[in-house]
């Protein structure tokens, strides 16, 4: 079985949880559009000034996904 990795992006200020719901949206399209196995994304609020998108991504395609997107980390998920 392939690990999976979760891929983040942080999100901070006023507008933190809209900006985070909004860019799981392009990330919904990129899936889409690589036409990638996996398909699950999210974006959590953390308090009222921090917010996180997410992607989870098969470890094959983790390099590939972090050249085109740049997330700012990522864990095993």
């Amino acid at each position: 079985m392939m690990r999976k990795i979760k891929l983040i992006w942080d999100f901070r200020g006023e507008v933190a949880a809209k900006t985070a719901e909004h860019h799981e949206i392009h990330l919904k399209e990129f899936i889409e559009k690589e036409k990638l196995v996996l398909k699950i994304t999210g974006f959590e609020i953390l308090n009222e000034m921090y917010a996180i998108a997410f992607m989870v991504v098969e470890e094959i395609d983790m390099i590939a996904v972090r050249d085109s997107l740049k997330p700012h980390r990522g864990e095993v998920y």
